[in-house]
C-alpha cells in the first residue's frame, strides 16, 4: 500500500533533503525511522531536492508499505523517533498511483528578509541591512519573471535537468505578516519574497533573489530582468543569498499540468 507524508522540517544541521553519501539528510532520517519501525526497508520519495540549510514549511512525500499501517500510531512513533529539526504533520493512505514528486502542479518558495540587526530572527531570516532598498522597484522587475520563460541565467552551473525552461505564476516581495517571524523591529524592516511556479531550476529562487537585490539598490535597472533572461548567463545574474532563509512553503498536487512540463525539482 502507498502512504502519504506531510511534513515540515528546519534546513539546520542537514544537508537538505536527498540523501548524501555522508552528511545528514531529511529524506535518510525519515528513511531509517520508518525502515526502523515497519521492520522492513522503506523508499522515501519526496516532492523535490531542496539545497543545504534549506527548510520546509510544507513538505510532501510517499513511501510503499506490504501491509495495512495504523497511521495514527506510527505517526506518534515517527514524531517520538525523529530529530527535533523534522515534524511529521500528517500520514495517510494515498492512491496506488500518486506521486509525490512528478505529481506536483505548482510549488511555493517563500525568502525571509529583515533590514535590522535582529538576533532572534537570524536563524531564518536574511540580515540585509544596505541603507536604501526599492522594494517597488524589484516587484516591477519580480513582474518580469512571470511567465514560461529558460531561467537557465538563474541556475547554477553544472546541473542535469533536461531543460530550464519553467513556469513562474507569482512572484512578489511583501511585508511579512505579524508574528511569521520573531520580530522586535518596526515592521516595514521585516520582508518576506513569495514565488510559485511549476518547477524551479537548481539554486535558482537564491539566485533571483540575489539580482532583485541588485535592482533595489540601483546596481541593475528593472528593465535588465528581461534582457537577463532572454540572453543572460548565470554569470550576468546577481549572487545567490544565504540558503538558511529559504523555505518550501507549500506543493499543490491535481491542478493540470502545462504542456512540456517535466515538473522535475531541483536544489533551490
Amino acid at each position: 500500500m502507498r502512504y502519504r507524508v506531510d511534513l515540515s522540517y528546519s534546513g539546520e544541521g542537514f544537508c537538505g533533503w536527498q540523501i548524501q553519501p555522508s552528511a545528514p539528510s531529511v529524506q535518510g532520517a525519515i528513511q531509517d525511522a520508518l525502515t526502523m519501525l515497519l521492520r522492513t526497508p522503506v523508499s522515501l520519495v519526496g516532492a523535490g531536492r531542496t539545497d543545504t540549510g534549506v527548510g520546509a514549511l510544507a513538505y510532501t512525500a510517499h513511501f510503499d508499505a506490504p501491509a495495512e499501517l495504523d497511521c495514527a500510531y506510527l505517526l506518534r512513533k515517527l514524531n517520538a523517533l525523529l530529530p527535533k529539526g523534522i515534524s511529521i504533520k500528517a500520514l495517510s493512505p494515498a492512491d496506488p498511483a500518486f506521486h509525490a514528486r512528478f505529481d506536483a502542479s505548482r510549488r511555493e518558495y517563500i525568502y525571509y528578509l529583515h533590514r535590522v540587526k535582529d538576533p532572534f530572527a537570524s536563524a531564518h531570516s536574511y540580515q540585509y541591512c544596505y541603507p536604501q532598498l526599492d522594494f517597488e522597484a524589484m516587484n516591477r522587475a519580480a513582474r518580469l519573471l512571470v511567465g514560461r520563460h529558460d531561467f537557465s541565467c538563474f541556475e547554477k552551473t553544472g546541473g542535469d535537468n533536461k531543460t530550464s525552461v519553467c513556469t513562474i505564476f507569482e512572484a512578489v516581495w511583501e511585508q511579512c505578516p505579524r508574528g511569521s517571524v520573531p520580530t522586535f523591529g518596526a515592521a516595514q524592516d521585516y520582508w518576506m519574497f513569495r514565488i510559485s511556479a511549476d518547477r524551479f531550476l537548481r539554486n535558482m529562487v537564491r539566485a533571483i533573489v540575489g539580482t532583485l537585490l541588485e535592482v533595489g539598490r540601483g546596481k541593475r535597472s528593472v528593465e535588465s530582468i528581461s534582457e537577463l533572461i532572454a540572453s543572460g548567463t548565470r554569470s550576468d545574474a546577481g549572487e545567490s543569498v544565504p540558503g538558511h532563509a529559504l523555505f518550501l512553503s507549500a506543493v499543490d498536487y491535481g491542478a493540470p499540468l502545462l504542456q512540456g512540463n517535466d515538473n522535475e525539482q531541483k536544489d533551490i
